[in-house]
């Protein structure tokens, strides 16, 4: 078994990949593996990846070649990759594509790459009942209002689709970036946000217009969404996680834009108008009076006739949400997050149903750079009192995180570290109210819940 001591990776046959931080070839394995291989986690001398299916099609649908993924590994082995993870990814990168929607005329076909597979995609329940009239040996009709949830059956059934079927064209909405913000300060993109938006949009064509861009929080998404704005030239609904976010959006479209105030507005729980650039939260979108209700705010999505949709922080997109946009594929659809993990584990609606991954920039790599802030953590571990340790000993499993996380012997850290960082802003974060209302005590300082105004 041939070893290389100073290449960084170790690859295990489970397809999880193990980066060893301090190798001399440590940051240009990263480099290597970062499109086609997730961070699960980052502790202080191995980091671990894992290969999914979902992060192979996610490289096959931004132009990477599998033998080059394969490539990459071997690259940056210490130990030879087990045959099995070559073989695994080759046959599982060669899917993606072997399904393709197409528009014919006023028609959308699903074409296969091959006549077996277009057999057991027939023969395949999930899919098949979203298959209209079977045209050819290989090409299918498919209805348009099953276009989003033909290709969500499809990913499931482990052929993923690429969609060529274009978009609608929205009402025209004309707009410039500034390059004199309105307060009066230079504004440029950064490389890395022109080349996002340009991944996204691909200048039109059929290939763009959908998909997700990957940015560390910091790294400017909302610059991304106004060059995509300024690209597709339509009428754009924008929605975010929080009021607060579409405020924000808000007044970035008028700093740096040369859109007048009119033509934005705000869809929320305080103002439900519309306008060319309408701003809304996903928590106004996925209301509905009862549990078995209608959602009353959907109409949102009929109310212009939108050329984009932007889904700020995709990755908190609600179940609800995925409901309405699988009904929404002629339009053209980004997604804007610093992580393509969900807590529910649906990314791979987002991948079916905004599209795949575009644009992804690690947030070493901008920290090297200086486009975001360096972050230095420090975990410091605080034993209980003899106490509190027979409490925990004693309690209900789910009560023994409470009486940790509140330990009192916090507060005089926390004491210590205010007069350590005396002069800097400072945000405490803590995960019980009644522990932040000790602390706010003691320190004076305000505190900040869901009932402040």
């Amino acid at each position: 078994m041939s070893y290389v001591a100073e290449n960084a990776l170790i690859i295990q046959s489970d397809r999880s990949v193990l980066l060893e931080v301090h190798s001399p070839r440590a940051d240009a394995a990263r480099a290597a593996i970062a499109p086609f291989a997730e961070l699960i986690k980052s502790p202080e001398h191995i980091h671990t990846y894992q290969i999914s299916p979902l992060s192979i099609w996610n490289a096959r649908a931004a132009g990477m070649l599998v033998a080059d993924m394969i490539a990459a590994l071997r690259d940056h082995v210490k130990y030879p990759m087990p045959e099995a993870v070559a073989q695994e990814i080759s046959a599982l990168g060669s899917r993606y594509g072997l399904t393709v929607i197409k528009r014919d005329d006023n028609r959308l076909l699903l074409k296969t790459a091959d006549v077996p597979l277009a057999e057991l995609l027939s023969r395949t329940n999930e899919v098949a009942k979203y298959l209209a009239d079977r045209l050819s040996d290989q090409v299918f009709a498919v209805n348009a209002g099953d276009r989003g949830v033909l290709k969500q059956s499809l990913l499931g059934a482990g052929y993923p689709a690429e969609d060529l079927a274009g978009y609608v064209t929205g009402d025209a909405l004309k707009l410039e970036l500034r390059p004199i913000s309105a307060s009066g300060a230079p504004f440029v993109l950064h490389d890395y946000q022109k080349a996002s938006a340009e991944a996204f949009y691909q200048a039109g064509r059929a290939q763009g217009g959908s998909g997700v861009i990957v940015l560390p929080c910091g790294a400017g998404k909302t610059m991304v969404g106004l060059a995509a704005i300024a690209q597709v030239q339509e009428n754009t609904l924008i929605l975010t996680s929080s009021l607060t976010s579409v405020r924000q959006w808000q007044r970035e479209l008028l700093d740096k834009t040369t859109l007048p105030p009119d033509a934005i507005a705000e869809y929320s729980g305080e103002s439900k108008q519309t306008a060319p650039i309408t701003l809304a939260t996903y928590q106004i979108l996925s209301y509905r009076a009862s549990k078995d209700g209608e959602f009353p705010h959907f109409q949102l999505f009929k109310a212009r006739s939108w050329g984009l949709i932007i889904y700020d922080e995709v990755h908190l997109l609600p179940a609800p949400i995925f409901r309405i946009t699988a009904e929404l594929q002629a339009r053209r659809r980004l997604g804007l997050t610093a992580t393509l993990i969900r807590e529910d584990g649906k990314e791979g609606d987002v991948f079916a149903l905004i599209g795949p991954k575009r644009y992804d920039v690690p947030w070493r790599e901008l920290e090297g750079q200086g486009f975001i802030a360096a972050a230095e953590c420090t975990e410091i571990r605080i034993s209980q009192t003899t106490a509190r340790q027979m409490e925990y000993a004693v309690a209900e499993k789910r009560h023994q995180f409470w009486i940790a996380a509140e330990n009192p012997r916090k507060h005089e850290v926390v004491r210590s570290l205010l007069q350590k960082e005396h002069g800097h802003r400072i945000l405490i974060i803590g995960e019980f109210l009644d522990q932040l209302k000790q602390l706010a005590t003691l320190t004076e300082l305000p505190l900040v819940t869901g009932k402040t105004p």
